[in-house]
């Protein structure tokens, strides 16, 4: 199965996320990941879909999707160059003994310490998904007491 990354340009209406999100559900298609926000254009919302399937899957996705009115214009953006990026926080159990440990990883992985508690520290990292998996496993060991995920975002590169 290939990774996908499809870009979605719709108009920002009430319930456009539901019906994308539905039409992938009924034909037994997995989203990986979506995010959805503001598009260049007034009106108009972008989704990154991240999926896994065959190019026949893709081509019934992207039949499926243009038949929905919001749908404006579809991008599979895996077939050329892309920058791909996800945010994630989280939260470390972080005893103060262990804490110049925590900072040495964090820093190696270039991301950011957003919060210092007592007993927890708040990490924000951006990168690649295999770069914050990376991080995960290695803050792991320490208690990882909260995560969250942005999901992925993307775009080609420029030419």
């Amino acid at each position: 199965m290939k990774r996908h990354t499809i870009s979605v340009l719709v108009n920002n209406h009430p319930g456009v996320l539901q019906r994308v999100a539905g039409l992938f559900g009924r034909r037994g298609f997995n989203i990986d990941s979506i995010t959805v926000g503001q598009s260049e254009e007034a009106g108009l919302s972008r989704m990154i879909i991240l999926t896994s399937g065959d190019d026949k899957m893709l081509d019934q996705v992207n039949k499926q999707l243009y038949k929905l009115i919001d749908v404006i214009h579809i991008d599979d953006l895996t077939s050329h160059p892309l920058v791909d990026r996800e945010l994630a926080l989280i939260k470390v159990s972080a005893l103060s003994k262990v804490k110049p440990q925590i900072i040495s990883i964090v820093e190696s992985f270039r991301a950011s310490i957003v919060d210092i508690g007592v007993e927890s520290l708040i990490v924000q990292v951006v990168g690649e998904q295999d770069k914050i998996a990376s991080l995960i496993e290695l803050l792991r060991p320490y208690g990882i007491l909260e995560l969250t995920r942005t999901g992925v975002t993307a775009m080609n590169r420029g030419e």
